[in-house]
């Protein structure tokens, strides 16, 4: 469902305590996908795809420690006059196009800036709401779109695609600011309209926002959508819609939940489930298959998230990985990668479409990165795993009303990338032995039987927590070595049912302080939860918390992993929780901001090494990107902050690259 970050890892007590196989030849087919000289980033992922990757390769692992900040752009948004400012989260990662970067705000207005100075070009007030609070408050940026039947010198011959906090999809000319009159109405779209919103106009809420930028394809811009989680059964539908780019009219949709018999997937749900439960929404970005017009959809979970009794069934098509057919948006094929969500284990990162040599064929594939951990891989003309995949019988055991499902899927390959086993006693972690102790007395008395452990009355321990295993940043793959590079969390939730005549009483106990509190209306139960800390603010469980890995996808094996991110104040090198995603070149280095301590770092690829960081001026929570102008490689990152995970907030773009 949205991206939600109730915890507050590592307290300020806590911090001030805390005082600190090589694969085979290149491929070279994989190189061809990128023209010579080519370094651009005309997509959020670098291509439509996701791929994280650019062939640019100025910047290398004997100079990368020559880097240095080129030019810094401030927005002027904080968010100051936002109700919810403090939540606002800039998470955007720019496009570029001629010459210009393009993103959002944290107050979603659109900016473009000159890619080579780093100045003003022009900026847009997209009149977002500030008197609304938002169930997520993140910005993640735009896509962009050129007419190929207008000419360059007709306004709004490239148009830009933004979606606001407020639920509306705007296009902008991209050489001016000024919206596209013939987009919509007016030059945007009320995206409530059609998924049956639950937020009354004088709601001080607004549950339904698109807070991913839409992708593009064929002339169709397609947008999924973000939704307050654990309110209820019945929420918004997570319907993915494709709008003709031109004039914003309703070309299809998508609804990932079965509404009637006739589809083949509505025996996998109650009939009373099928027709009530919302949600199931693709809040993480999606990825499109140009060539074989497909378009590709991380679901998340079925309202509510942690109890399913009112939803029975497998309920697919949520937590799953679809292809659709890009002209009619028809099902192409389907892979489930969570039955019957409990956990909050929404398929939280974009889709990344990448070319995989396996046993000696070139595979048009899909790499999913999950929050339990794994990576799935599918055939994506297909749906056919790659890796074996196979079900394995799981914890049963569950709150009165529920039927956990018997088995989930794991693949044979690569392995989980988090942990996952039972959390005993003896994986207590802390600074002191005090902490420590208090930690191990608590796991003692919690339940936790591995992954996929039911929810129930009782507190159950739940790793992967909410955050993944790897979340909304994704993976970046790099196509010469076949490696994904994946950046991961090991950062365990306490979780339990609520009856519902005792939730009031529950919620105001002191007994219960630093839980967050959800209804689930429609349920017998409401939910409570938070990150498993210590007494002193950090993780109960031994480090890493947090890590970078790259994974050979040839093979399927783990190539190398090692933590990522120190410990604020005394700087301590455990591995620390982070949100944001990796950037792979071809100079062989791995960008990545993402952890808790505002730093940007750069590893070498091929070993894992770190070989350069910088503190950034604010949390660097979006995914960095790279460009090459006039002979000069760029790395680009926002640097705002995340309001819920704590990082210091800002308003800055910052540039780096070689001096000359």
């Amino acid at each position: 469902m949205s991206h939600r970050l109730e915890f507050r890892t590592l307290s300020a007590l806590a911090l001030r305590v805390l005082t600190r196989c090589s694969l085979p030849g290149l491929i070279a087919f994989s190189a061809n996908a990128f023209a010579a000289g080519d370094a651009g980033w005309p997509a959020y992922g670098s291509d439509p795809g996701g791929i994280r990757y650019s062939p640019a390769e100025q910047i290398t692992p004997a100079n990368v420690k020559n880097l240095k900040v080129v030019w810094t752009f401030r927005t002027g948004d904080l968010g100051d006059d936002f109700v919810d400012e403090k939540h606002l989260t800039f998470e955007a990662t720019p496009i570029l196009h001629n010459g210009l970067l393009y993103l959002t705000t944290s107050k979603t207005n659109v900016v473009a800036i000159d890619a080579a100075t780093g100045t003003l070009r022009w900026r847009h007030d997209t009149g977002t709401r500030r008197d609304l609070h938002f169930s997520d408050a993140a910005s993640r940026g735009v896509s962009l779109w050129v007419d190929s039947r207008s000419s360059e010198a007709e306004a709004c011959h490239a148009r830009v695609f933004a979606p606001t906090l407020d639920s509306r999809l705007i296009a902008l000319d991209a050489a001016t600011g000024k919206s596209c009159a013939g987009f919509g109405d007016g030059g945007q779209i009320n995206l409530l309209e059609g998924i049956h919103s639950k937020d009354a106009p004088g709601d001080a809420w607004r549950n339904y926002l698109v807070t991913s930028p839409p992708v593009i394809l064929d002339d169709k811009v397609i947008v999924g959508s973000s939704i307050g989680d654990n309110r209820a059964v019945e929420l918004e539908l997570g319907t993915v819609r494709a709008f003709d780019a031109r004039t914003g009219k309703l070309v299809w949709s998508w609804d990932p939940i079965p509404r009637d018999a006739s589809n083949p997937v509505y025996r996998e749900w109650t009939e009373i489930g099928a027709q009530r439960t919302g949600a199931a929404n693709a809040w993480a970005p999606l990825s499109v298959d140009t060539q074989r017009g497909l378009v590709f959809v991380p679901t998340g979970s079925a309202s509510p998230d942690y109890y399913g009794g009112e939803r029975l069934g497998s309920n697919r098509w949520a937590n799953s990985v679809v292809a659709l057919h890009g002209d009619t948006g028809e099902l192409a094929w389907g892979q489930q990668l969570v039955h019957h969500d409990l956990w909050d284990y929404d398929v939280a990162s974009q889709p990344t479409l990448a070319d995989l040599m396996h046993d000696g064929e070139r595979i048009p594939a899909v790499i999913q990165a999950t929050k339990t951990g794994f990576l799935f891989t599918f055939n994506r003309e297909t749906g056919k795993p790659v890796f074996p995949i196979e079900e394995r019988p799981v914890p049963q055991g569950a709150a009165r009303g529920e039927k956990p499902s018997s088995t989930q899927p794991f693949p044979l390959a690569p392995p989980p990338l988090v942990r996952q086993a039972p959390v005993t006693p003896e994986d207590a972690w802390g600074l002191t032995f005090w902490d420590r102790r208090k930690c191990r007395d608590a796991i003692a008395q919690y339940r936790s039987e591995g992954i996929f452990t039911p929810p129930s009355e009782k507190d159950t321990i739940i790793l992967p927590g909410a955050a993944g295993g790897m979340n909304w940043g994704g993976i970046a793959f790099d196509p010469l070595r076949q490696v994904a590079i994946v950046n991961s969390m090991n950062l365990p939730f306490i979780v339990a049912l609520v009856p519902r005549a005792e939730l009031a009483a529950a919620s105001k106990s002191e007994s219960y302080k630093g839980f967050e509190f959800a209804r689930q209306m429609g349920t017998p139960y409401g939910m409570r939860r938070k990150a498993f800390l210590s007494p002193l603010g950090i993780p109960c469980v031994k480090p890493p918390w947090g890590t970078v890995a790259a994974v050979d996808m040839v093979r399927g094996t783990i190539k190398w992993q090692v933590p990522l991110g120190d410990t604020p104040y005394v700087r301590m090198n455990l591995g620390v929780p982070s949100i944001g995603g990796p950037l792979a070149t071809g100079g062989g280095l791995i960008f990545i901001g993402a952890t808790i301590d505002d730093r940007l770092r750069a590893f070498e690829t091929d070993s894992g090494r770190l070989l350069w960081e910088t503190k950034l001026p604010a949390g660097g929570q979006a995914t960095p990107m790279t460009y090459s102008i006039n002979g000069q490689q760029f790395i680009v990152i926002a640097a705002g902050g995340h309001g819920k995970l704590g990082t210091t907030r800002g308003d800055y773009v910052v540039a780096y690259a070689l001096r000359r």
